[in-house]
């Protein structure tokens, strides 16, 4: 297999003007992150506003995860064609949309509080699924072109601690939100952030650096010596057939399963099994360190991976499902709230490595420049398809079992991803040789 090249050496020009493109484009990502994982601190208010039970309320976590997963497969092959940037404006633009929509549901008082309103907002949050399933195949397919694979661990890291930001603000807003304000501003704010970055997105992003004025230049990935033209057979190929990007989707559906069984219910289980409000300051506190090891897992990932592991991404995924399995055992044993909040905190770090690694990362090493929307829709749809169960099929679980059920519910899919890493631990990408 073919040596990875070393990482190039940029003018300070194109770093600046990278700068600019990655920066505005990671927190307009980060906005959208804002704008779907706002349902979680909504939860308990939309039942005891509605009388709603878990099940009920999982069928709209699990219509908007499985349409964001069959999405990001078919949107795939269409933001590898139109390219990031237009299919970034046009997710964007979609999930303002899809927030108001829901927020706006309230007052919809003629729809009654059963069947029909449930059947309403089910239907506006798939349509937010399926334009947020645009944010992160963009963002991968624009950040192929910008950098080379040595590169991209570390800047992936940068993303994704981007992106934990955007966690990070729905976590200080949402609580603030739902018991300081009507519960339909948690969908409304995120909603007018996003207005914001879908504007300087429109202004500053671009597809690569020759649609900026720089020199474009081998990112030696999957891609490079490649002369085929990125039509469908290409796709199918290069992504849909690869035993090793199939074998990475198989481990994002565990992924997925294990991320938004956590994400998903997270502030309900603090509310319910430990007896916590929202704007306490134990639940605030526990909330911001969960999401400051995600940004510190991200980081750890790509340093690792780029400087221990010479740029291969299954050894440290595989650190991150062994993590995830040890904090879920702490979980199901339960033994005190320091042990549950201490466990929360390693699971999102395991998580959020895992999460850098596959979709952030690999996806651009495998897919390469020309498919890298494809592989990232592959990977981060078959996550979301796996974090669809969470939905109905936890909420059900949890109301006939209790929330004792939930943690080992989970461990399961993090050792099949774990075994996944072991057969990938040495892959990197082939490339041809230029000349």
């Amino acid at each position: 297999m073919t040596t990875i090249l070393d990482r190039p050496v940029h003018s300070i020009a194109f770093r600046r003007r990278r700068a600019l493109n990655w920066l505005t484009l990671g927190t307009t990502y980060a906005t959208m992150y804002m704008a779907r994982y706002n349902l979680s601190f909504a939860n308990k208010s939309l039942s005891d506003t509605f009388g709603w039970d878990k099940t009920q309320i999982g069928t709209l976590i699990s219509t908007m995860l499985t349409i964001y997963g069959l999405s990001a497969l078919l949107n795939g092959p269409i933001g590898d064609r139109i390219g990031g940037r237009k299919a970034m404006l046009i997710g964007v633009c979609g999930a303002i949309v899809s927030n108001l929509a829901f927020g706006l549901g309230a007052y919809l008082g003629f729809l009654g509080t059963g069947t029909l309103l449930l059947a309403y907002f089910s239907t506006v949050w798939a349509l937010n699924g399926y334009f947020q399933s645009y944010s992160a195949l963009s963002l991968i397919k624009v950040n192929s072109a910008w950098f080379h694979v040595r590169e991209r661990g570390v800047f992936s890291a940068i993303f994704g601690s981007m992106i934990q930001g955007g966690r990070a603000l729905i976590y200080f807003i949402g609580p603030l939100a739902v018991t300081l304000l009507p519960w339909q501003w948690v969908f409304f704010i995120p909603a007018g952030i996003m207005m914001v970055m879908a504007i300087l997105t429109f202004r500053f992003v671009r597809d690569s650096p020759a649609d900026a004025g720089h020199e474009d230049f081998d990112t030696a990935d999957a891609s490079s010596g490649d002369t085929e033209k990125a039509d469908l057979k290409y796709l199918v190929k290069k992504v849909f057939t690869n035993p090793v990007t199939v074998t990475i989707a198989v481990a994002e559906f565990c992924t997925g399963f294990v991320r938004h069984g956590f994400e998903q219910w997270f502030p309900r289980y603090m509310q319910e099994a430990q007896h916590l409000a929202l704007n306490s300051r134990v639940f605030e506190s526990g909330a911001l360190a969960v999401v400051s090891t995600g940004i510190l897992g991200a980081f750890a990932a790509g340093t690792i991976s780029d400087w221990v592991f010479k740029s291969r991404r299954p050894p440290v995924a595989f650190i991150g499902y062994t993590l995830q399995v040890a904090s879920l055992a702490i979980i199901w044993w339960a033994p005190n709230l320091t042990f549950i909040i201490g466990a929360f905190i390693v699971n999102s770090f395991g998580i959020s490595m895992v999460h850098s690694m596959l979709s952030g990362t690999a996806s651009m090493d495998f897919g390469g420049k020309k498919a890298a929307a494809s592989a990232t829709g592959m990977f981060d749809g078959m996550q979301y398809i796996g974090g669809s169960a969470v939905g109905i099929g936890m909420g059900w679980m949890l109301e006939r079992l209790g929330w004792g059920a939930w943690g080992p519910s989970m461990i399961g899919f993090s050792i099949i991803g774990a075994i996944l890493m072991l057969r990938l631990w040495n892959v990197v990408p082939k490339v041809r040789p230029t000349h």
